[in-house]
């Protein structure tokens, strides 16, 4: 059957070709393997194509209509001296002709700007902010001679001090990144020098070079391998940082190149490289190396088992050398990187929206008043001969003026302040992220950090989070902690109530590890525990490796860390695997050394789901050890066998524990059989077709009538408090999806264990091997759970691998898939490749009106993190790039918790009453001015002294509204952490929409309304002051503004739910302020030729009784209706916070029923259902099809070079 069609790189361009269809199977670096992961990347999705490409087919497409060659353009990369359709030739050990063809430089940079791009970029950004577009459409208008009532830079310098505030503020974050970036750039590698291995920094490595990385360390560049220290040129790495793997990947130099295992060697190493170009495919590689021989060249073929990538880290190897192919942003590792976004929050998406309905009353209160003035001068035309105008023209003129003095004079409805102040105080509930003790992580020396103070909101209203698993939910550390020996159950630790005991004649409970090594010396189950241990020691395809400062120490280099546990558990039991030769093992077993001949290996892979290896003992017995999935091992059981029923029981408790198991069993084989197998093994080993389908033929022949000897439970570990963390996230309506490339029983078997599946939980599982079968998988779901009853009787958990996933994120099937997907209460995708990760993000921001957070610790999770709307990042481990690109930056999952529920609900819910409060703020001030329009003959005429309308924002109501932004609390930490549900107002948008907008700008309006009108009548009946004179303007006008001023710092503080004593500093202190400023202000300014309204104005205020009856009897008339309606709600329609808020202010316990020991009884119940229902296994072994070769090669005895 055809499927899809392939990608083949070659130069700059994509090619699609035929692919024939094959086996899933997962990325090894075998080349056979590699070409058929290969093929199967080849569907038409977009999670295929490069991040870079600029076009892309359309996935509806017939195969027909494509058969044709299509070509992609794709940006290409230095060795600009190469044709594109060869590639790049790359010279060994002469840089001179490497410089000749400018490859690019190795730095690699995540920052958002750079000298260059900075100022488009901020400008660009900031000016799609309507809020400044608006202020700087004003400003130019001001500039304008007689048109402006007020100073023409009363709305220029505002607006620079805000932009050159909000420019700071991202110069200082984006600084934060460079610093990272050059962090990075700055580590050392050793590169070859002549005959020698020099220190060189990574930004100085070169395409050419010649470098050796040293064990555990991380590639500079993008490597082709061409030594190392092990055997055959062998060497282990790990690449969960590219493709969440957590198994360790085998990569073979080239036989020619092997045997260069010294400096001197290497350097005389001549020849070059012709490579493919840059391309963002982790899984391919072309090339060829030419090498000069006396004899000649010779051309040797390079696939992507000589490829070691930048991002990937060495492992269970001393050395390697490598030739660097491609550097910086041209590694298949940046390929997969995207631009730093800019990413905007939906606050301030809707606060942009409804700055457009504010210009559109402002535009519309503008035009009356021009209109108004205009029919004033025509009707009393006669009156006002010295305004000059005398024709048709000059009264158009007169209203197209009018029109912009009312815009400049109204132009502060939109508060200017508003976005400094919002900047302001982000960057402060950062800090606070920053600074909180609670989200440290004390053995990493890790704070939270917060590196996009923009966003804080947004952590608020969090609807789904997509999180990676290896690193990120795990610590990626398999640890040994149980295992049942012939039906006798022992751990690492017994909890006291599990203590084994006998009831009825029967023995239950578990029994410490040290009560095995008792019995393992006199107990009638002696000899079942030794070969139990003997069978953990000696079936395996671990590496031992002595430490050269301590002998006695072994490490155990494994690709699987399952392999690594299990050796490790042997060990701590006594049975110390030692010695490693191509034919034999050795065992220290009671301080007594023992050789097995390993006569033949039966390796795993995922269709077996098992492992067995046939030994000749010490005795000259010949054995079979296996071990795998119950499933597979209890089918191939003989008869007689008498634990089975006990150790069924134990594999039950250890799946309620989310512990991976694994059956252990043994037989042994005659001579004569094993000949005759032997033979039957050989010829499958070296048949050339079908070789893999014959060799488990040929194991399935000797895999029978097995004696079970017991199971092992290894822990994946997982991070401290995921479970927790996952359920209370999950209380407060978060949905969790998973999206890891690792394998589908691992995910499920980590999904369980840190509560992301529910015992309760159907699974459905997709995986399917065409389009047409994915869709039809997915309609029938969808319709079966749509006809359900009660949906929610039921929950669903929905699994589904890479290559389906491929098909779902079609066109034509990704409103399905998605629809499936939002019916399950949990999502897992596994086998997904980082830009499937990242399509996922998308497909939901794209088609769902909800907030999307993505979590990851590795380079492969760097484009979702940065497709979804807040990123966050796992820092703590060196060489992680995620932390570096993400907006938030923690160093555990379990942060996460504090991160959304306290920090997240606290900045959306003081961002919400910032912004509302500074809308309403300026409406009240300046809706005077419109009223004061109908009694000034629409001139133009302001009630203010010029200056001090500016200073209202900048100085006397600047504080509140950075008060509440910083320090207001709604409720508590503790009350949001004890009741997770409340965060749900974040995402209802309860505190910010467009009621709760219009609400207090409706409000606003009314209480400039009292305010003026209030006024007008005071004055009007009350028109003297103390010594008879009358009242001037300015004397009106100061009055009104401090009554406003007084009623709008009145209501900061009915709105203030926690005060502080910075709440006492910013509300009252500002009416203080202004109390002492006035009389200084009006007395100096006026002596220096400004401000000149208030000459000889204090006297007259301070002296009067209407003055103080004024600003103290409005606002209470206008703050009543306010206080009455705050009572109401609360009394009479009570939300959930305001309950809260009463449990917290008279400290109410918590009078919850406390069920846990219940439903902890029930999940197990629900749990063993399961198990019996859906028997299955997680055991993460390497399925490369080499590992016995990779064995054979092995002898621990002899010295390993040292290649220096």
């Amino acid at each position: 059957m055809k499927r899809g069609l392939g990608l083949a790189f070659a130069g700059s361009t994509v090619t699609y070709q035929n692919q024939e269809d094959e086996e899933e199977e997962p990325f090894y670096s075998d080349s056979a393997g590699l070409m058929r992961q290969i093929s199967k990347m080849s569907n038409l999705s977009e999670a295929n194509l490069p991040l870079t490409a600029n076009v892309s087919p359309t996935p509806s497409m017939g195969t027909n209509e494509l058969l044709g060659v299509k070509t992609l353009p794709e940006r290409t990369g230095g060795g600009g001296n190469n044709n594109e359709n060869v590639g790049r030739t790359i010279y060994l050990n002469n840089p001179p002709k490497n410089d000749q063809q400018k490859f690019l430089h190795n730095s690699i940079s995540t920052a958002k700007y750079n000298f260059a791009t900075f100022l488009p970029k901020f400008l660009y950004e900031q000016f799609s902010k309507y809020a400044n577009l608006f202020f700087l459409f004003t400003a130019s208008i001001q500039q304008i001679n007689g048109v402006s009532p007020t100073n023409r830079y009363t709305t220029l310098g505002p607006l620079l001090v805000v932009l050159a505030a909000t420019g700071f503020k991202e110069i200082v974050e984006d600084y934060k990144r460079h610093r990272s970036d050059a962090e990075v750039n700055a580590r050392d590698c050793k590169a070859l020098q002549g005959n020698n291995f020099a220190d060189k920094a990574w930004y100085s490595v070169k395409v050419g070079d010649i470098v050796r990385v040293e064990g555990a360390d991380f590639f500079p560049a993008d490597l082709v391998l061409l030594s190392s220290s092990e055997p055959e040129g062998l060497c282990y790495i790990e690449t969960s940082n590219l493709d969440g793997e957590t198994n360790l990947k085998i990569k073979q130099a080239t036989t020619e190149t092997a045997n260069l295992t010294s400096s001197a060697d290497i350097s005389q190493l001549s020849g070059h490289i012709k490579s493919e170009n840059p391309n963002n495919s982790l899984y391919t590689y072309e090339g060829t190396l030419i090498i000069n021989t006396p004899g000649g060249s010779k051309q040797i073929p390079l696939d992507p088992s000589q490829l070691l990538l930048r991002g990937a880290q060495l492992r269970n190897t001393r050395w390697i050398y490598g030739v660097v192919v491609f550097t910086g942003h041209e590694t298949k590792l940046m390929r997969n990187a995207s631009a730093t976004p800019i990413k905007r929050t939906s606050v301030e998406k809707m606060v942009n929206v409804q700055i457009i309905f504010l210009f559109g009353i402002l535009l519309i209160m503008s035009l009356a008043c021009s209109i108004g003035n205009v029919a004033r001068t025509l009707r009393y035309h006669d009156q006002m001969q010295y305004l000059n105008i005398s024709s048709e023209t000059g009264y158009l003129g007169q209203f197209g003026y009018s029109i912009l003095t009312f815009l400049i004079l109204f132009n502060n409805l939109i508060p200017i302040s508003l976005i400094v102040t919002m900047e302001v105080v982000k960057y402060q509930q950062a800090s606070l992220i920053n600074s909180d003790l609670d989200m440290y992580y004390e053995k990493t020396d890790t704070p939270a950090l917060c590196r996009t103070s923009s966003l804080v909101e947004e952590l608020g209203q969090i609807e789904y989070i997509f999180s990676d698993k290896t690193g990120t939910l795990t610590c990626n550390e398999m640890e040994f902690r149980q295992c049942s020996i012939a039906g006798l159950a022992y751990s690492d630790v017994v909890e006291e109530g599990k203590r084994a005991h006998v009831v009825d004649g029967v023995e239950v409970g578990q029994h410490e590890f040290k009560v095995l090594k008792d019995n393992l010396r006199n107990h009638s189950t002696a000899n079942v525990i030794n070969e139990f241990l003997t069978l953990l020691a000696v079936c395996h395809t671990v590496i031992p490796e002595r430490n050269e400062k301590d002998p006695n120490d072994i490490i155990y280099q494994a690709s699987s860390p399952d392999e690594a546990a299990l050796v490790k558990g042997a060990s701590v039991l006594g049975y110390t695997f030692t010695t490693r030769r191509p034919k034999s093992v050795t065992i220290l077993a009671e301080n007594r050394e023992l050789q097995y001949e390993i006569l033949n290996i039966c390796e795993f892979n995922s269709t077996r789901k098992r492992m067995s290896t046939v030994v000749r003992s010490p005795e000259g017995k010949i054995q079979l050890y296996c071990k795998g999935a119950d499933t597979v091992i209890l089918e191939r059981l003989s008869e007689d066998n008498p634990f089975v029923e006990q150790t069924l029981q134990h594999l039950e408790e250890y799946a309620t524990d989310g512990l991976r198991t694994l059956c252990i069993a043994m037989r042994e084989v005659s001579e004569e059989e094993y000949r005759v197998w032997a033979g039957v093994y050989e010829k499958a080993s070296t048949t050339l077709v079908n070789r893999q389908e014959e060799l488990d033929k040929a194991a399935e022949m000797i895999e029978k009538n097995l004696f079970l000897l017991g199971a092992t439970a290894i822990e994946d570990k997982l991070q401290d408090g995921v479970p927790e963390t996952i359920h209370t996230l999950q209380q407060a309506g978060i949905k969790i999806w998973v999206l890891t490339g690792d394998r589908q029983e691992t995910a499920i078997n980590i999904g369980l264990s840190c509560k992301l599946i529910q015992e309760e939980m159907s699974l459905i599982i997709v995986n399917e091997e065409s389009h047409w079968e994915t869709k039809d998988y997915l309609e029938k779901k969808v319709k079966a759970i749509k006809d359900r009853i009660n949906p929610d009787a039921e929950p669903v958990a929905l699994v589904i691998d890479g290559r389906s996933l491929d098909f779902a994120l079609e066109k034509d099937l990704e409103k399905l898939f998605l629809e499936l997907a939002t019916m399950c209460k949990a999502v897992i995708c596994c086998r997904v490749s980082p830009l499937q990760k990242a399509l996922v993000v998308k497909l939901v921001k794209h088609h769902l009106k909800a907030i999307l957070l993505a979590i990851g610790d590795g380079a492969n999770d760097v484009s979702m993190i940065q497709a979804a709307h807040v990123g966050v990042g796992i820092s703590g481990l060196e060489g992680l790039q995620a932390a570096r690109s993400a907006d938030v930056a923690i160093s555990q999952f379990r942060y996460l918790k504090k991160l959304l529920l306290v920090h997240g609900a606290w900045s959306y819910q003081r961002l919400s009453k910032l912004i509302l409060y500074s809308f309403y703020k300026n409406i009240t001030l300046y809706m005077t001015q419109f009223w004061y329009a109908f009694q000034n003959g629409f001139s133009g005429q302001v009630i203010y002294e010029s200056w001090t309308i500016s200073f209202y924002n900048v100085l006397f109501t600047v504080l509140p509204p950075v008060v509440i932004g910083v320090f207001d609390q709604y409720v508590s930490a503790r009350m949001l952490d004890r009741y997770p549900q409340m965060y749900m107002l974040g995402q209802k948008s309860e505190f910010f929409n467009v009621k709760n907008f219009w609400g207090w700008t409706i409000n606003a309006f009314y209480h400039s309304l009292i305010l003026y009108w209030a006024s007008i009548f005071i004055f009007d009946v009350e028109p003297l002051i103390h010594d008879g004179q009358i009242a001037g303007h300015w004397v009106w006008g100061t009055t009104l503004y401090t009554a406003v001023l007084a009623t709008v710092l009145g209501k900061a503080a009915l709105i203030t739910d926690l005060w502080t004593k910075y709440t006492y500093l910013a509300i009252p202190g500002s009416f203080l302020f202004w109390v002492v400023f006035l009389p200084i202000y009006a007395s100096i300014a006026p002596r220096l030729n400004f401000s000149e309204e208030y000459d000889g104005i204090v006297p007259k205020l301070f002296s009067s009784v209407v003055f103080y009856l004024t600003v103290i009897l409005l606002p209470i008339f206008c703050l009543l209706r306010d206080y009455v309606w705050k009572y109401t709600k609360r009394m009479y329609k009570a939300r959930t916070y305001h309950t809260v808020q009463e449990i917290q202010k008279f400290n109410i316990p918590d009078y919850r029923p406390r069920m846990e020991q219940f439903q902890k009884a029930i999940r197990k119940v629900r749990a063993v259902q399961r198990l019996r229902r859906n028997r299955g296994f997680a055991f993460s072994q390497n399925e490369s099809g080499q590992e016995a070769k990779v064995m054979r090669a092995y002898d621990t005895t002899l010295q390993k070079p040292i290649g220096l």
